[in-house]
């Protein structure tokens, strides 16, 4: 019987990780693709607001790029410095809100993929992120950022299921929404981490509030931020080549962003 834990699953990175990290070299693919195809000059320096476990950074240095990044989540943060510093690169990543800071340099392109952007809680936080953004960015840097739509003319995917494993160990997860308040435009959700290893079997429960955005919504939004630019708009396939239309249907969305 597996033992169940209710908490954050972010405070378990070794597990987060190996369920996050599983599909990883198309994700780079596509952001390798990106810098050389929408940023002006050369990419090297890149920045990730809300990193986590640095799934993603990590790949990046080892393809030798200069990387940093920030995390609320200081148990994050430290897993993420640890790989980096295993590996020989510098422990670049810092415990920070990513809708207050400051890079000591200015990056040539920023990256947040996976909904993280949905954790700011209201338009003052989103806002204030992509001023950030704005203010970390050289002109012509990129920003990718991805996050999931809520659809006005068909029902909200509200159930998803993933599963990965790393040596010993499995992790399954699922991912479900629990209430929906447009008025307010706060999605409850829950999420479940299923972690098989010799020894062990454990259940981590958790759920949070997402910040819901239309597209029409997050249009908005980007106009406050004048300094950054829409350029294309993907979905969660990640194909260079097949570039969408965002609309009403559209959920999952990665924008890419350039500084002017």
């Amino acid at each position: 019987m597996a033992e169940v834990i209710h908490g954050k699953v972010y405070d378990y990175p070794t597990y987060y990780d190996i369920i996050f990290a599983a599909d990883w070299r198309k994700e780079i693919a596509f952001l390798e693709a990106c810098f050389d195809k929408y940023a002006s000059g050369t990419v090297q320096r890149v920045f990730e607001p809300a990193c986590g476990t640095g799934r993603l950074l990590i790949k990046l240095a080892q393809a030798g790029y200069d990387v940093s990044g920030n995390d609320l989540n200081p148990k994050a943060v430290e897993f993420c410095n640890r790989r980096l510093g295993r590996r020989g690169f510098e422990p670049t990543a810092v415990v920070g809100d990513m809708a207050d800071f400051r890079l000591p340099r200015k990056a040539d392109a920023a990256f947040n993929l996976i909904n993280s952007f949905r954790h700011l809680p209201d338009e003052e936080a989103a806002t204030a992120h992509m001023q950030c953004i704005a203010r970390a960015l050289r002109k012509g840097g990129i920003y990718l950022l991805g996050l999931h739509l809520t659809p006005t003319n068909h029902r909200i995917c509200d159930d998803e299921c993933y599963a990965a494993r790393r040596g010993n160990v499995g992790v399954e997860s699922r991912l479900w929404t629990m209430s929906v308040d447009s008025k307010a435009r706060v999605e409850m959700v829950g999420m479940t981490l299923d972690v098989t290893t010799p020894k062990r079997k454990l259940r981590l429960v958790d759920e949070m509030p997402f910040r819901m955005y239309t597209a029409r919504q997050f249009r908005q939004l980007l106009a406050r931020v004048p300094e950054l630019e829409l350029l294309e708009t993907f979905d969660f396939d990640l194909d260079i080549n097949a570039p969408i239309k965002v609309k009403g249907h559209s959920e999952d969305v990665i924008f890419v962003l350039r500084k002017t």
